[in-house]
């Protein structure tokens, strides 16, 4: 009896110290924060863009048409043989707040890859909507996940996983993504070592991968920096 008495004190005291240490509101105290793009610079500040006045909202702020259409995955001699059209509260401003957003992805026949990357704020679910992706993503301890995903088929990256997509099949592929961020992130692994500026020092990474600095040099000059 006299433990029960400690543990009802206690949950008590927790209680009454709540609203000094959680001052916070875990959900939007309001119904929506369209992003007002034209007042990044202005004294209202979330963590995302700041809100457009409510009376200056309009339906077209909840839309977006970029999803619909192929884009060219050869267009200005892209190496990779894919392009990822995104759908996140950079350009459909209704997002903003609301922690999630979509891509779409492109892919050549046979080999259009969406390279090593991770989205350090979010969790992806992916969609293969036309063709067939190997797919794959590496955990902390080194273990490759990988496997093929046909059409109709949904395959998930963990938050922050590095992972890929590459398409196997003789037609071109497409997929869905959705993400649990209304700004995921992507961290490209290339682009990431080699195409950072300032530049990671070169004896870091001949170190890190175990090859001569002439070698980084020369992977090095096909990345531009960020």
């Amino acid at each position: 009896m006299a433990k029960l008495f400690v543990v009802l004190v206690a949950a008590l005291l927790a209680l009454r110290a709540a609203p000094s240490t959680l001052a916070g509101d875990p959900g939007m105290l309001q119904d929506l924060c369209v992003a007002d793009y034209n007042s990044v610079e202005g004294p209202l500040r979330v963590n995302g863009y700041p809100c457009k006045q409510a009376e200056n909202v309009t339906a077209d702020d909840f839309f977006y048409a970029g999803l619909a259409s192929a884009a060219d995955v050869y267009g200005g001699g892209n190496p990779m043989g894919s392009v990822v059209t995104a759908a996140d509260a950079e350009r459909l401003p209704g997002l903003n707040t609301l922690g999630v957003s979509m891509s779409r992805v492109d892919y050549a026949p046979w080999g259009g890859t969406n390279p090593p990357h991770a989205h350090p704020r979010a969790t992806e679910i992916l969609f293969v909507a036309e063709g067939t992706l190997e797919v794959g993503f590496v955990t902390t301890a080194g273990r490759h996940i990988t496997r093929a995903v046909p059409k109709g088929g949904v395959f998930v990256f963990p938050r922050s996983m590095m992972h890929y997509e590459r398409s196997v099949g003789e037609a071109p592929a497409v997929a869905i993504s959705a993400f649990d961020s209304q700004l995921p992130g992507t961290q490209r692994l290339g682009e990431a070592m080699f195409g950072a500026a300032p530049a990671v020092p070169t004896d870091v990474l001949a170190r890190a991968l175990r090859i001569d600095g002439g070698v980084v040099e020369s992977i090095r000059s096909k990345f531009q920096p960020n």
